[in-house]
């Protein structure tokens, strides 16, 4: 028989199928997930998508999940395979509900999956050791070993530019992650190796010695992906889902709060801050780690605020009269009751407790991780010029109680157009701001050097052998 035949059967199999359903009142694959009340979804440990950092879990696929298992009114079984290829050959058996793991939409993929609309855009991006001369094109690759992760969007595009460039050759790691190429690329045991672009600029940070070459493909969608059998019920609902939260912001407040501070620093910042790490912080971690303590903070936090102030130095001050560890002024320390603000000791402690004193502040309706934002906002600017950022905000249509919108009114209040207005009058608003900012890089810095089973080096450390195939401004705080 014809494969117009069998492709026509097929057809007709399904439309019964679901004509069955509907006539007899069968459950849709969405009523059954709300009878059942757990949504089974597929994800991977990786920074753009689920991990554990040190209070919870998080992740953009991560929180996302989330808010649509809020929305159908049941909870979520994350289900994490060995293995990316596993999360594709599961959806495709129809083994969970939905794939959230960061997928690329690509021609093969769709020809035995279901992707939902697109919620982020990527580029395939080249990246190579920093001792090794930049490569320009494909064809000077041929000198240096590529590697690639198996049954992943680059091999696909690879097979494809191999084509035009015939002595384009690689090996395929099928034990790694893109996470654990890049640990070895950035220790020097490959030369090549591919990320999308959202995932090196989130690690970018974390490897000194692996650089960007070029874009290996055009813009890329990731999205879900579901399984094609049973009904539209879940693929519908879930398309309405993204289309609600891009609607009212929601999407964008995720995208900000996991990338916007990422290239914060630069090469020579994060150099300097590495350094720092080796030679000052062991001298003062202890006293980070008491003071955090006993004010319920993670030290790193506090640790990279106090770098921030003053890269970790008691013989600082400023000319708006603060200065120690914390860089704390004399109000500060009145209020704390700290007498020595050059004593480390003192200085960090004392800051510890005015943090925490401003975290208590911050109004109760606003979440984490936006109330931290908050309040080391309002730890550099000050509480009062933090609540006319959040009016302007309101005044403006935006959310006041998210650090996406609010952060954007923060400027204004230099402006006298918008000061004007407020209760305190003019305030050096953009820089609350890129404190923040520094500081957020800062702590993702600390937590990646202080990690002691970190998931991707300790994958990368396991590696089996491939299978052979063809500048922070200085922001000083007045108001410590």
């Amino acid at each position: 028989m014809s494969k117009r035949f069998y492709a026509l059967i097929s057809l007709t199999s399904l439309a019964l199928l679901i004509f069955y359903n509907s006539s007899f009142g069968l459950p849709t694959h969405l009523e059954k997930i709300k009878a059942n009340g757990v949504l089974r979804v597929l994800t991977r440990i990786d920074p753009t998508t689920y991990y554990q950092s040190p209070e919870r879990l998080n992740g953009l696929e991560y929180d996302l999940v989330n808010l649509f298992a809020q929305r159908l009114g049941v909870t979520v079984e994350f289900i994490v395979p060995a293995t990316f290829d596993d999360i594709l050959w599961q959806i495709t058996r129809n083994k969970a509900d939905i794939a959230a793991a960061g997928i690329t939409v690509t021609e093969q993929r769709q020809k035995i999956m279901r992707f939902t609309q697109p919620y982020q855009e990527i580029t395939e991006q080249l990246l190579y050791h920093a001792s090794n001369k930049k490569p320009k094109q494909l064809s000077e690759l041929d000198d240096g070993i590529l590697e690639l992760v198996k049954n992943t969007s680059h091999i696909e595009t690879f097979t494809r530019l191999k084509k035009t460039a015939p002595s384009l050759s690689w090996l395929t790691n099928d034990e790694l992650d893109s996470n654990g190429l890049i640990y070895l690329l950035n220790a020097g045991l490959i030369d090549y190796t591919v990320s999308d672009s959202n995932q090196i600029e989130l690690i970018h940070r974390f490897y000194p010695h692996v650089e960007i070459a070029f874009d290996v493909s055009e813009l890329l969608p990731i999205a879900w992906a579901l399984s094609q059998g049973e009904d539209d019920s879940l693929y519908d609902e879930v398309n309405r889902f993204f289309s609600d939260i891009k609607h009212d912001h929601t999407l964008d407040q995720l995208l900000d709060r996991y990338y916007s501070h990422t290239n914060r620093l630069n090469d020579f910042d994060h150099c300097k801050f590495r350094e720092h790490i080796r030679s000052r912080l062991p001298q003062y971690q202890a006293l980070f780690e008491k003071a955090a303590a006993q004010n319920q903070l993670d030290w790193r936090l506090l640790a990279a605020i106090g770098y921030q102030e003053s890269h970790w130095q008691t013989d600082v001050s400023s000319g708006t009269g603060v200065k120690g560890v914390m860089m704390v002024t004399q109000d500060t320390a009145d209020l704390v009751g700290i007498d020595n603000r050059d004593n480390a000791k003192q200085s960090i402690m004392g800051g510890s407790q005015f943090l925490k004193h401003r975290i208590e502040q911050i109004a109760p309706e606003i979440a984490e991780p936006d109330r931290t934002w908050f309040a080391i906002a309002a730890y550099n600017v000050g509480a009062g010029h933090l609540e006319d950022a959040r009016i302007l905000t309101l005044q403006q249509k935006g959310n006041p109680n998210k650090w996406l919108d609010v952060k954007k009114r923060l400027p204004l209040l230099r402006e006298e157009k918008w000061f004007k207005k407020t209760k305190l009058g003019f305030a050096r608003g953009d820089e609350p701001v890129l404190y923040v900012e520094n500081i957020r890089s800062y702590y993702d810095l600390l937590i990646w050097h202080t990690e002691a089973n970190n998931p991707m080096q300790k994958n990368a450390m396991d590696e089996k052998p491939a299978i052979p195939q063809n500048n922070a401004l200085a922001i000083d705080s007045p108001l410590l």
